[in-house]
């Protein structure tokens, strides 16, 4: 939006309009839309009171559905907006588009839509940019990239020695790949298959390009991170955890030209991290691990959870029985190395810092129970769920160091949930219960409703939340949270202080991220849609990161608070760079919201 120039002068202040709100008032809705029976409340803040009716006006016909009366929201105000009220037409169940407008003033929103289908396969979407950001081959780019990765330090074998670690995804916009990040990535799209498996497209083959396969396109996606786990595990006693560090970091680069240098050349080999839990950093810093249990048991959870896909919807035997061996040599590594292992950095500070890891042997003991039957498998996992409890969630914090509470939300309860008996069971539901009422308790003090506080990632946040109220009504029937999760969801799609999605691409036609920070847009000009951002971050954090400069005049400059922000800026790093993990942490929210096949038009 902010590269419009001269000719453009006019369509940049009529979109500026749109978004925004026009004169002193400002509509904010889910541009994408709801659900007929979802809970449907928009936001409207301005630095006057509010004394006017907003109208629900039907798009196509133009005629007034409702007039509705905004209620005053006695919450904490943000920023320079003291005056926020909420506009509810959630009785509206009538199918169509629609767009809510001021009585007097005439501001207006986007058209937005009311229906059973207005989040039909919204997750392949997602899914496209998961595959952009496949390392290896990259169907997107169609090109080969990092074929030399890697060679090893640390662990029980000669510093350099080579293995064949290719493949699997960048993290975000630079190019490391983190086993941290990638075996939650690849067993939360198995589990949403696993949940949802009636809800998703084939429309790509393995290699990530068009045309179908016979399998869905989210199983050829988690089988491109099952693989390069695989090869991360070649013995019982290595497990790989990174492939590359901060080195990375020299300017935008097309992948398969990568200027960094690792001492053997640039776009040469890659240093490729050992877990072994004990701190590692071959520069400046170091990271604070203590064991391998983190990414060693919910590497394991994915594999056996594909043990049992692969098994019982693909029929290949073969591969399953793969997996089951892989899981079970991974949970074994992980009961002998309790801890957790950290990312590494190189020159500078920043870090993925995750400090939990029972939460994730949980995980991994549950789905090896499914798989094998073997009771002991069952009693660790009851140990490891009382042990992580509530304490190990952000949802009980008011704040974190960057991953250090990791993954966001704990699926080991709920892989758990359904093996356990009653008494069991609600301790369980109590662990998600008691985060969803303390983020409800944080939501109720702002305008939108939002209950998390806005660390680095916030986004990844918020989507894992939604997911936690999801999963608590899928085991215990209760649905008094959907207000609460609509509010989540609807911020990610534009219910927001600044008017816009946090999805590149999402709704087309919308207001969403475009200038991010990544390589493809800077360097070729790609807008790969599905992409979820980081998100807001709260201005002290912002203010002191390091090498973050705004690269084209704030467009949300006017609607800009000293609370949180957020730039659809290439240069901020820390609010508009897509992530491959927030990503794919977003599938079972959006798969969620669509309908099964039997529910479709």
């Amino acid at each position: 939006m902010t590269r419009i120039k001269l000719a453009g002068t006019w369509l940049f202040c009529f979109c500026l309009l749109q978004a925004f709100g026009q004169g002193d008032v400002h509509l904010r809705i889910n541009q994408i839309g709801y659900n007929p029976n979802d809970t449907k409340v928009a936001v409207a803040f301005s630095k006057k009171a509010i004394r006017e009716r907003v109208l629900l006006v039907d798009a196509s016909t133009k005629e007034i559905n409702m007039e509705i009366t905004p209620q005053r929201v006695e919450t904490n105000h943000w920023g320079v907006f003291p005056y926020y009220v909420t506009v509810d037409f959630s009785e509206v169940k009538e199918p169509g588009a629609y767009f809510l407008k001021t009585k007097r003033s005439g501001v207006s929103t986007p058209t937005f839509h009311i229906g059973e289908d207005i989040y039909h396969q919204k997750q392949e979407t997602l899914l496209e940019f998961m595959r952009q950001q496949r390392c290896g081959y990259n169907p997107t780019l169609d090109m080969v990239c990092h074929a030399k990765d890697g060679r090893s330090h640390y662990g029980p074998i000669p510093d350099s020695t080579y293995f064949d670690l290719s493949g699997g995804w960048h993290d975000a916009g630079d190019q490391l790949k983190y086993l941290i990040t990638s075996s939650y990535a690849t067993a939360h799209m198995l589990m949403a298959f696993e949940q949802y498996p009636d809800r998703f497209a084939d429309e790509f083959n393995a290699l990530g390009q068009q045309g179908s396969n016979g399998i869905p396109d989210v199983l050829d996606e988690a089988k491109w991170g099952l693989d390069w786990i695989h090869k991360l595990h070649p013995r019982k006693d290595i497990l790989f955890h990174q492939i590359a560090d901060d080195r990375d970091h020299k300017g935008f680069k097309i992948p398969n030209n990568d200027n960094s240098d690792y001492g053997w050349g640039s776009n040469s080999y890659r240093a490729a991290y050992i877990a072994t839990g004990e701190p590692q950093g071959l520069g400046k810093y170091k990271s604070e691990a203590t064991g391998i249990a983190n990414v060693a048991g919910r590497s394991a959870a994915a594999m056996a959870i594909a043990a049992r896909i692969w098994k019982e919807h693909l029929h290949d035997e073969g591969y399953s029985a793969k997996c089951a061996e892989a899981a079970e040599s991974l949970y074994a590594l992980g009961r002998e190395n309790e801890g957790y292992q950290q990312g590494n950095s190189y020159g500078a500070p920043y870090r993925y810092n995750e400090e939990t890891w029972a939460d994730d042997m949980e995980w991994g003991a549950a789905e090896l129970y499914k798989l094998t039957g073997q009771m002991e498998y069952l009693e660790q996992a009851k140990e490891y769920a009382l042990q992580s409890g509530v304490g190990d969630s952000w949802t009980v914090r008011d704040t974190a160091s960057h991953y250090q509470l990791y993954p966001f939300i704990n699926l080991g309860h709920y892989a758990l949930h359904g093996l356990v008996d009653e008494d069991f069971q609600k301790i369980l539901e109590d662990y998600y219960l008691q985060g969803i009422q303390y983020t409800l308790n944080r939501a109720n003090s702002n305008p939108f409703h939002i209950g998390i506080p806005f660390i680095w990632c916030s986004n990844n946040l918020l989507t894992s939340l939604a997911t936690q109220v999801i999963l608590f009504e899928k085991m215990t029937g209760d649905t008094r949270f959907e207000p609460f999760l609509s509010a989540q969801r609807d911020w990610l799609f534009g219910r927001n202080p600044w008017g816009t999605s946090m999805f590149t691409g999402m709704p087309e036609g919308g207001v969403y991220p475009e200038d991010v920070h990544t390589s493809v847009y800077v360097m070729l000009g790609l807008k790969v849609p599905g992409g979820l951002v980081d998100g807001p971050i709260y201005k002290t954090i912002h203010e002191q990161l390091i090498g973050l400069t705004l690269l084209d005049p704030d467009e949300f400059a006017a609607i800009q608070n000293n609370h949180v922000v957020y730039h659809d800026d290439v240069g901020d790093y820390s609010t508009n760079e897509p992530t491959m993990d927030g990503t794919a942490g977003a599938i079972i929210m959006m798969t969620h919201f669509g309908k099964s096949k039997e529910h479709r038009h």
